[in-house]
């Protein structure tokens, strides 16, 4: 079907039509000149008409002249230049003459295009209901995803929807839960793995501990007190030589010893110096006050506790926000150093087991783990492990509502994205810096997008696209609270109580 021709100057990445038809924002059409085969989208499209302009200011004119010439009215548009189709959708190196008819690309070629290797079926086109859109699982995983839109748009149940898909062909993937969304969650295709937010200290890193004990670096001899106690009771638990399991005491006690003998290393302390330790005494007590149940010594690696097969929820929703950093980040270095070792083939030990198999981290608030503003451990490691991590297998999935707020090196490095509506101008900027395929025409788009419909963009997918996110047919607990049903049922709950302490009154004889 002929929708239009080329008008105007054409390109190799764009071309001006005009038609007489209306076709849809986000459909794709095929051009056919020099003997190739080329496919495009529409990316935008205006309606005008040649009598009723801009120049006309009285209501009664415009009444007149619609009765002369009726719906008389044009259609112009742009559509992006997507490949050649017959040439692995290559961009043709010469640009369509003015005039070249464009037509609505046929279903058959569109199944072709959107058909990948190693797919992962994630909805249907919104313009051909008949059209399934699959991402390749490879490239999602190696190149890093960004599922961006404002809250309420559909993000949970695209996340689940891969997930799922991602089970089905035993993936693995730890999904850091900061709202214990997945906690209780039901997936067609494999089970739900919980994961407790708890640390064992010796797999913890000097700085990762420190940083939860707030002692700044400029702090040196605070740091030196505490980092000789922390390399002691390392020793002690590691050895067996200590009767307490827990480490922050082994420390505090260590600490305590130099105090009371007034020794250090077999040296005597000055007033000033004790001080200073009585200083990272308070720090310790104050770091086993606020961390006593995210740190224990009888706690296994949590990279061990990882399945594939299954989706393994790392459950933060009951952490704050400075210890959630501190576990992404010791997860991220652990993933990061293990899988190093593993591909290196080094030798393990009881500490440093090797982690066997690639991993998907999809993390959950990522404005809050790698936030524009502010540098945290959290952010460096999201940073570099979407720097290194494709070499050994290592994916990154940052999930926000709040695209503005993330590290932008962090999304630059998200080779792949999903949005969903965007309504906020500056976290549309914030997203069309990070990513080269986003134009000006597509980002005006994004507040027009219904609940679950996306737009997808990257190397898992062949060409940019909007899709109708399939809808996940398993159970979690990303919706909105139906607020009403929640004071009824407070309402009833009260007035049930209160009926039935009046009926034990009555029952032990009591009047009113």
């Amino acid at each position: 079907m002929i929708i239009g021709r080329c008008i105007g100057e054409t390109s190799l990445v764009d071309v001006g039509f005009i038609s007489k038809e209306m076709p849809k924002v986000g459909e794709y059409v095929s051009l056919n000149y020099d003997g190739k085969t080329i496919l495009g989208m529409i990316e935008s499209l205006v309606r005008g008409s040649v009598s009723l302009n801009g120049d006309i200011y009285d209501p009664n004119t415009i009444e007149k002249i619609r009765e002369i010439e009726g719906d008389d009215f044009y259609i112009k548009g742009k559509v992006r230049i997507l490949g050649d189709i017959d040439d692995n959708l290559r961009i043709p190196r010469t640009p369509a003459p003015p005039g070249t008819e464009i037509k609505l690309a046929d279903e058959s070629i569109l199944k072709e295009v959107f058909q990948v290797d190693n797919s992962l079926k994630i909805g249907h086109l919104i313009s051909q209901e008949n059209v399934e859109v699959n991402v390749d699982i490879n490239k999602m995983v190696s190149r890093h995803l960004a599922i961006l839109a404002m809250t309420g748009a559909g993000k949970s149940n695209t996340v689940s929807v891969l997930i799922d898909g991602l089970l089905e062909c035993n993936g693995c993937m730890l999904i850091f839960d900061m709202h214990s969304e997945y906690v209780g969650a039901e997936f067609n295709n494999g089970e739900v793995n919980i994961i407790d937010p708890i640390i064992n200290p010796l797999y913890m890193s000097f700085a990762e501990i420190k940083g939860l004990a707030n002692i700044p670096s400029s702090a040196y001899i605070q740091e030196r007190y505490f980092r000789e106690a922390y390399k002691d009771a390392s020793n002690l638990a590691k050895e067996g030589k200590t009767d307490s399991r827990d480490f922050i005491e082994i420390m505090r006690s260590i600490l305590q010893k130099w105090f009371d003998k007034e020794m250090f290393r077999n040296k005597e302390l000055s007033g000033a110096d004790k001080n200073k330790v009585m200083d990272v005494i308070n720090k310790v007590d104050d770091l086993q006050t606020k961390y006593y149940s995210l740190l224990n010594i009888n706690a296994g690696n949590i990279l061990s506790q990882i399945q594939p097969g299954k989706a393994n929820v790392l459950n933060l929703g009951q952490t704050d926000e400075s210890a959630a950093e501190v576990i992404v980040s010791h997860v991220l270095r652990n993933a990061l150093t293990s899988r190093k070792a593993f591909m290196h083939n080094k030798k393990e030990d009881l500490y440093n087991k090797h982690l066997e198999f690639p991993v998907f981290f999809i993390l959950e608030e990522a404005h809050i783990l790698a936030p524009k503003s502010r540098s945290t451990n959290s952010k460096f490691w999201i940073s570099r492990l979407a720097r290194e991590g494709r070499k050994f297998g290592l994916g990154l999935c940052l999930v926000s509502q709040s695209p503005k707020s993330i590290d932008p090196d962090a999304l630059s490095q998200a080779n792949n994205m999903i949005i969903l509506r965007l309504v906020e101008p500056q976290d549309q900027r914030h997203v069309q810096s990070a990513s080269e395929s986003l134009s000006e025409d597509l980002v005006n788009q994004l507040p027009s997008l219904n609940i679950g419909e996306a737009m997808i963009l990257g190397l898992m997918a062949k060409v940019p696209t909007l899709v109708k996110i399939d809808e996940f047919k398993g159970r979690t607990h990303g919706d909105d609270i139906d607020i009403i049903s929640a004071w009824k049922s407070k309402k009833e709950d009260d007035e049930k109580i209160v009926n039935e302490q009046e009926q034990e009154f009555r029952d032990l004889g009591g009047n009113y």
